[in-house]
């Protein structure tokens, strides 16, 4: 059964114990991370501030580095073994490395913790690839969304409180041993929590693996680049860690130099920046209504530069006096109650905008390649923060002060958005679509899952209004290429849509034969493709909101490409401002908003017996006396 809720999954076995695994495994690693650098910073710098630094930045630099060697490796073993059995393996050896760090805490042996940070982060490579593959295997389609949105807030917030509690328990009486209990206690934990994950077959059981990270990482990302969305998604998904990690980077000493806050403001923004990553990602599910909507990709990405851009604009003049303010003295400040609300939305707007591209990688990859895939976006990634730092290195060196630089960062995020969505204009248009939609109804929809997975299909829909085929596109998850008449193929805006939706413009045959038969031509060719094909068998708009003969079109496309028919309703469409109900389409002053409507979706027909008077009783039924 498909979840309720995004809260229901929490309460799932194929969700839970690897929810839990995952949210301990990046606790840990953030736990063990910052004590040891708060160990350097304090042990080294009392005799050698050169020194310390030099450590503190080559833990940064280890942690990162196996990434970029093993991450290759990592794909093809989580593809090619049982993914449950594969990940309590890794959790074996976050048990093993992490008892090697406690007796390093415990003596003290600072080149021994630095090398098994080391361990730690090709402990994490391995882990990584499982970590999103792993979740078509347990959850539906439509519960996509809401597991990748559970996931990005879970490690967000790990993150936070992990790099919190490393520095509470390095700081106490005996601190190293707090922390050696505590990583090798987390460790198990985590080990236990893998126990419990449902099996997930290997994807590709078969594969031979090659051990040369440099070859299998071109290899992975040629892969990757044949699909260009897919492509183009970890392009995004890499731009958001860039992003990020120049915020995270920055708020420390963004608190410190320029709000003038003590340490204790700097926590607080950095936990309103990753509850703000946890509300977004969990708003996702809600406002894609459980799908992979990539129309919110480009709103995640406006809302990352206009509160960017607020931010700067907000930051107030740092206020007089040596003393660095505590958080009530900086909430009481003009203007900071505004850098705090950019700061949650800057978050909230990163998670809406991250999402949705995990979900789309997960589900247009091929399952043999998908830990691969993933692999490969991790490989990017690491390039793109470690791009990142040298960047905000030499910008800062080049006198741009924090503010500054964070609005460079929230132009250059505007720039890239606009590159990515001209290479794939799907993502606009899915954006304008989920607009349109959302902003003029308030839609729901029953029995989705009748339209196949993969593989051709012709879905049939009454014919209600020139909104028709948008609602359609928006609802399934699969791209729909629709059938239209050639004068709604032209509508200003609605063009783009169709165009990049792979619309057919059609036109009768006593009008224009020829573009009748390019039409008839590329429904096959579509279909053939394995493609989903959308028809208005009615052939025109409802001029009284009943449901006309279905002409014999349809027959002859699926005698000539055989494809199981789908058939659908729209309900509650009739009296809209794009229907003829109060005349001409589009001539009236709106008489409704944010009306109430429904896409009804019914099981699929065989070919063999999708006549057009069977489909016709098939959509009449669904709609029912709703118009």
């Amino acid at each position: 059964m498909a979840h309720d809720n995004e809260f229901t999954l929490l309460k799932e076995r194929r969700f839970l114990p690897f929810f839990i695994t995952q949210f301990l495994g990046a606790f840990n690693d953030n736990v063990f991370k910052n004590a040891l650098i708060i160990l350097i910073a304090f042990q080294a710098a009392a005799t050698d501030p050169a020194r310390a630094n030099t450590l503190i930045n080559l833990s940064a630099g280890l942690f990162v580095l196996p990434f970029f060697l093993f991450s290759a490796t990592a794909g093809q073993l989580s593809d090619k073994y049982e993914k449950s059995r594969y990940i309590r393996w890794v959790k074996l050896l976050e048990i093993v490395i992490m008892t090697g760090a406690a007796v390093g805490f415990v003596t003290g042996n600072t080149l021994l913790l630095i090398a098994l940070l080391f361990l730690m982060g090709f402990q994490s490579t391995l882990f990584g690839p499982a970590k999103y593959s792993i979740l078509p295997q347990h959850l539906k389609p439509e519960e996509l969304v809401g597991g990748n949105a559970w996931i990005e807030m879970a490690t967000n917030l790990a993150i936070l409180l992990g790099t919190m509690l490393g520095g509470i328990l390095i700081a106490q009486r005996h601190g190293s041993r707090w922390v050696a209990g505590a990583v090798v206690m987390l460790a198990v934990l985590g080990y236990l929590s893998s126990r419990a994950i449902p099996v997930a077959p290997p994807a590709a059981p078969d594969l031979k693996i090659n051990w040369n990270p440099v070859t299998e990482t071109w290899r992975i990302l040629q892969f990757a680049y044949r699909n260009k969305t897919v492509f183009q998604s970890i392009l995004g998904i890499s731009w958001f860690w860039f992003l990020g990690s120049v915020y995270l980077a920055q708020l420390p000493n963004f608190t410190k130099l320029t709000l003038h806050g003590d340490e204790h403001v700097v926590t607080l923004l950095l936990t309103l920046f990753a509850v703000g990553i946890g509300i977004g990602s969990l708003l996702c599910e809600r406002l894609s209504g459980r799908m992979v909507e990539i129309g919110l990709v480009p709103f995640g990405a406006i809302g990352l530069t206009v509160f960017g851009v607020d931010l700067f604009f907000a930051t107030p003049a740092p206020p007089t006096g040596e003393a660095l303010q505590g958080v009530w003295a900086f909430l009481g400040q003009p203007g900071s109650w505004r850098v705090v609300a950019d700061i949650v939305l800057i978050g909230a707007f990163g998670g809406i905008f991250i999402v949705p591209l995990y979900a789309l990688v997960q589900q247009r990859s091929e399952p043999s390649h998908l830990s691969r895939v993933i692999a490969g976006n991790n490989v990017l990634n690491a390039i793109f923060m470690v791009a990142a730092a040298l960047i905000a290195i030499a910008m800062l060196d080049q006198g741009l002060s924090i503010p500054q630089l964070l609005l460079v960062m929230a132009i250059f995020n505007a720039a890239v958005a606009v590159y990515i969505f001209t290479l794939v204009p799907e993502f606009l248009m899915r954006f304008i679509v989920w607009i349109l939609v959302n902003i003029v109804y308030r839609l729901k929809t029953r029995g989705l899952e009748h339209i196949p997975d993969q593989g051709p299909a012709v879905v049939v829909c009454n014919h209600v209004s020139y909104m028709d085929a948008l609602v359609v596109i928006g609802c399934c998850r699969r791209p729909v290429r629709f059938v239209m008449d050639h004068r709604i193929f032209r509508i200003p805006v609605l063009n783009f849509v169709f165009r990049t939706a792979g619309a057919i413009p059609i036109a009768p045959a006593r009008e224009n034969p020829e573009i009748l038969e390019r039409a008839y031509d590329q429904v096959a060719r579509y279909l053939e493709e394995g493609e989903v094909v959308g028809i208005f068998p009615e052939g025109r708009l409802t001029a009284d909101g009943e449901i006309g003969p279905f002409k014999t079109g349809i027959e002859r496309i699926i005698q000539r490409t055989p494809a199981p028919v789908v058939p659908m309703a729209l309900r509650g469409m009739w009296g809209s401002f794009f229907s003829r109900r109060h005349g001409k389409a589009m001539s009236h002053f709106p008489r409704r908003f944010w009306s109430r409507i429904e896409l009804a979706v019914g099981e699929p027909v065989p070919s063999e017996r999708a006549t057009s008077a069977v489909l016709r009783e098939q959509v009449v039924a669904l709609r029912g006396d709703w118009r």
